[in-house]
């Protein structure tokens, strides 16, 4: 039996201005068809369609990932990391959690693009059949180029159907080294998708990171439900050691094996992937949304909604949202995390979340603020309901625009129909439903003094969200 451990806890920063840290890469639909965690989902349903994923992610996420399964009409369980340990702890609580079964666990990024499905489940299959003998399995990537983004592994004795001993794993190399690597047809590139029995992790574990193993033990002992949510236990997962896989129990292992894909793969760590991964004009230049390319080579241009106009650009990266604009080139496209650091430091919200918000009811837009003003769009799913609650510093006004609103204004219980509109005071308790079939679209003006999101005192929420 096998059981995907998705681990969604990345924040995707060399990807700004798109993927920030309310609304990582994975949850991104980078390339056209599906987002890429909605992709991984496809790859574990194509090898078992009756799955059932344990997804690790930030507490942050929850509602994106769960939306995502909903809208793959997938059952999984949700884990709600208190804070990001890295992947050997995530990994121990999907363990813990199945360690009375003891599936095969095939621990995998969220991030990862293989398009090769059938290769993907071959190699799958393969590392399977020697974690059930005991086995813990890397899946190795053939290495097509020099990559200094990436680790590698050295590969040993062949043990058959592509299966080898790891003689070796080798940190990020300097591009001549990963030259010679990729020459010799030795190394593979470490994916960071690993396959072992959950007994045979916690018994590695157990003997390389008892103190890992004991703090996610006792985080899961005392861990709490919430909805569709499992909480480990906070202050035993904080006590918990940050460590990933390959530190904590893979480097320390004698017997490792690894198997190995030969396929396009990436992890879409920066833009310079991403143009990589997209359809290319006879130019070389990717282009997503309004763009107009005018002698520009091997770019890579995107536009959320303005236009994009760029003349002799060579290997240039422009990425528009609505609230920032990057440039830079395709060589230092690597370097974006560094901008971010600098955003944080100016305390930049454009660092944080987007213009748009995502809610487990929907989402809503910042379209404009000024002085003691500001002015949403805000959608909100068939049946979906906003939190009863009130307000300390500001009052508002709803405008329908499109579907139906239930509303609860004080005493007083509406039914607004499109282009009919209620003014909420300062401190009137209220609640919004979409009591419809399809998207309730209204548009919200709010007045006063202070007009953050933090300003939310609920009383009674159908998502748990209780918190001020």
């Amino acid at each position: 039996m096998l059981c995907p451990v998705i681990l969604c806890g990345g924040k995707g920063s060399r990807l700004w201005p798109m993927s920030r840290e309310l609304y990582p890469k994975q949850f991104m639909e980078f390339l056209p068809g599906a987002t890429l965690f909605e992709a991984t989902l496809d790859r574990m349903t194509a090898l078992d369609p009756g799955c059932q994923p344990i997804v690790i992610c930030n507490e942050a996420h929850r509602f994106l990932a769960a939306e995502q399964l909903r809208s793959k009409n997938i059952t999984g369980r949700i884990v709600l990391e208190p804070t990001g340990r890295n992947t050997a702890p995530a990994a121990a609580l999907a363990a813990l959690m199945t360690q009375e079964d003891d599936p095969i666990l095939v621990v995998m990024p969220a991030d990862h693009r293989i398009p090769d499905t059938q290769a993907f489940a071959q190699a799958i299959a393969q590392a399977a059949s020697a974690a059930r003998q005991g086995d813990l399995v890397c899946l190795g990537i053939a290495a097509r180029s020099p990559e200094t983004g990436y680790g590698y592994l050295l590969k040993g004795e062949s043990q058959g159907n592509d299966v080898f001993n790891v003689k070796a794993f080798v940190e990020k190399p300097d591009s001549n080294t990963a030259r010679d690597y990729v020459e010799s047809g030795q190394y593979l590139w470490n994916s960071g998708i690993f396959l072992f029995t959950a007994s045979r992790y916690l018994k590695a574990l157990e003997t390389h990171c008892p103190d890992i193993l004991k703090a996610c033990r006792d985080a899961m002992e005392s861990s709490a439900p919430d909805m569709d949510f499992i909480r480990p236990e906070r202050e035993a997962f904080m006590n918990c050691p940050s460590n990933s896989i390959d530190y904590a129990v893979l480097e320390k292992e004698k017997n490792l094996k690894v198997v190995e894909l030969d396929t396009a793969w990436s992890d879409l760590g920066a833009w310079e992937a991403v143009h990589e991964n997209g359809e290319q004009d006879a130019n070389g230049n990717v282009t997503v949304g309004d763009v107009v390319a005018q002698d520009s080579n091997g770019c890579y241009l995107h536009s959320t909604g303005r236009l994009v106009a760029t003349v002799g650009l060579e290997k240039a990266v422009v990425v528009e949202t609505p609230d920032a604009v990057l440039v830079t080139t395709m060589n230092a496209a690597q370097n974006v995390k560094g901008m971010i650091d600098e955003l944080v430091r100016r305390h930049r919200p454009e660092a944080l979340g987007h213009t748009t918000d995502y809610r487990p009811w929907g989402n809503f837009t910042n379209i404009i603020k000024g002085d003691q003003f500001k002015v949403k769009r805000i959608v909100v799913k068939p049946g979906a309901s906003l939190s009863r609650q009130m307000h300390y510093h500001r009052a508002e006004h709803w405008v329908v625009v499109r579907g139906s609103a239930q509303v609860t204004n004080g005493d007083t219980e509406l039914l607004l129909a499109e282009s009919q509109s209620t003014y909420i005071p300062l401190g009137t308790v209220h609640r919004l439903t979409n009591p419809g079939k399809i998207d309730l679209e209204l548009i919200e003006i709010q007045t006063g003094p202070y007009l953050e999101e933090d300003d939310i005192v609920r009383f009674e929420d159908i998502y748990g969200r209780l918190d001020t």
